[in-house]
């Protein structure tokens, strides 16, 4: 009978230990967790560009799932009590709480983004960054969703979403949002692509 890693003495990565978990939550609910894997760190380091720490206010951070884009973020040089993390899985929660001290993680729905921040933000947001599965909701939804994240920024701020799809996940707006996307990054496995979304200043 096989033994596990750790009963034969051996000790498992923890970017190993991310993938059994995130494989683990996508087979107990798909259409919330949405990848099989943690986003490479090329991806992360691709999505955190986006985000300027010389600006002030917070960051909210969508599905961070083990928190591969949170390092990216604090990597860049945003401080952790500047990030705003919303996660749907509790197991997930608890492990980006003892990951990553300071950070503000919160047990809620990204998709209500006006109740799950209730009272949470100070000051408006200098952008938000999203790992969810987009294409599992509808383009109402997903409207609904950005919308709401543009009104909790500061004016021009970011929406950034990575995607393993060629088309947008986002509906794009003449006039009311726009999107700008990254290069491929072959890095990743899947390979993925970054968009940042703006909603257009007076």
């Amino acid at each position: 009978m096989l033994q596990s890693p750790h009963r034969r003495g051996v000790s498992v990565k923890p970017h190993l230990n991310d993938e059994m978990r995130f494989l683990q939550s996508w087979f107990q609910s798909p259409l919330k967790t949405g990848a099989v894997s943690p986003s490479g760190r090329a991806l992360a380091k691709m999505m955190a560009s986006y985000l300027d720490p010389r600006l002030e206010g917070p960051v909210i951070e969508l599905g961070p799932g083990t928190g591969p884009v949170t390092r990216a973020l604090l990597a860049r040089g945003f401080a952790p009590e500047r990030l705003v993390l919303i996660e749907y899985n509790r197991e997930f929660c608890g492990l980006l709480r003892k990951r990553y001290p300071g950070v503000t993680v919160i047990h809620g729905d990204a998709y209500a983004l006006y109740d799950t921040l209730h009272g949470r933000l100070d000051v408006p947001a200098v952008g938000t960054i999203s790992s969810l599965p987009l294409f599992t909701k509808s383009p109402q939804e997903r409207d609904r969703m950005v919308n709401e994240a543009f009104d909790l920024s500061r004016p021009g701020a970011p929406f950034v979403q990575f995607t393993y799809a060629v088309v947008s996940p986002v509906p794009l707006k003449p006039g009311e949002i726009h999107g700008e996307r990254s290069p491929r990054v072959w890095w990743n496995l899947p390979p993925a692509r970054v968009w940042a979304y703006r909603r257009p200043t007076a």
